[in-house]
């Protein structure tokens, strides 16, 4: 454990109003502000006239309810411009794969497709021939399935003005139907059912489809405006690795990724 440094123990309990404010549905008469905070009224008025002054706290003249003011904003956004959801991500690994003992990775949205730009290669797994800056397929891979599903609607097949994601997916589609794949979606109503199951179970998963004796996981990254930041994807050789959706690779990945979306301010609806 780190050192016990001093601190100004007033600083700490008078942030904890704005902890309630950040958390609060909207804004907060003061005995409801205090009571949540755990302190009286009076105490709590004290520290709000002081954050009114700097801008954290603003009071509405009309109703006399307090919300997070300006400043709370201003910087909110400052950290969220800071925020590296890649290096945030990476941080998460190694913890990780000590849990599932699978091989990791992390995917973003590139000019081609999803993209991967980290792998963490666990050292019990077998070898897969995947690398970094590899464009994974949308309809094969659960990367691929994971961007489909959750990337913003717009870039939906179903779209009028259809986005490079649509254009891919209708490439793709034609391609499976050309070769005459069972195993993957070949037309828009096998693929509109796989991404509502992919919704509905909050991740992607991929048996046998992208290699065979392969299967994958790819869980989704929400930034704080509810955009997919990035796919965290676990997988690995059938031998060893879990495919069950309440697995021992699938739980800890879905918790990692819910964690990392918190952190970059996704709040759960």
């Amino acid at each position: 454990m780190p050192p016990q440094r001093a601190g100004i123990q007033s600083v700490e309990v008078g942030f904890s109003l704005l902890q309630v404010l950040s958390t609060s549905p909207g804004p907060l008469m003061l005995r409801d502000l205090a009571a949540a905070a755990g302190m009286s009224a009076a105490k709590a008025h004290r520290y709000l006239v002081s954050f009114q002054r700097l801008g954290l706290v603003a009071q509405d003249s009309g109703t006399t309810r307090y919300d997070l003011g300006p400043a709370a904003l201003k910087l909110g956004l400052a950290a969220l411009s800071r925020l590296d959801s890649v290096k945030l991500a990476r941080q998460l690994m190694p913890a990780l794969m000590a849990q599932t003992g699978q091989t990791l990775a992390l995917a973003v949205w590139g000019n081609q497709g999803p993209t991967l730009v980290h792998w963490e290669e666990s050292p019990q797994a077998v070898t897969v021939n995947l690398r970094l800056g590899d464009v994974m397929p949308l309809l094969s891979s659960a990367t691929g399935l994971c961007f489909t599903a959750f990337s913003h609607p717009r870039l939906t097949a179903g779209a009028k003005s259809p986005g490079r994601l649509a254009l891919l997916v209708k490439d793709e589609l034609a391609r499976n139907q050309k070769l005459a794949r069972k195993d993957v979606p070949a037309s828009m109503a096998e693929l509109t059912a796989l991404l509502d199951e992919v919704r509905l179970r909050g991740m992607a998963r991929a048996v046998n489809t992208l290699l065979p004796g392969v299967a994958g996981f790819c869980a989704p990254v929400f930034d704080a405006d509810g955009h997919l930041a990035l796919g965290m994807v676990a997988l690995g050789s059938l031998a060893t690795f879990d495919p069950e959706w309440d697995g021992t690779v699938a739980r800890p990945l879905a918790a990692a990724a819910r964690q990392l979306s918190s952190d970059l301010g996704f709040k759960q609806g």
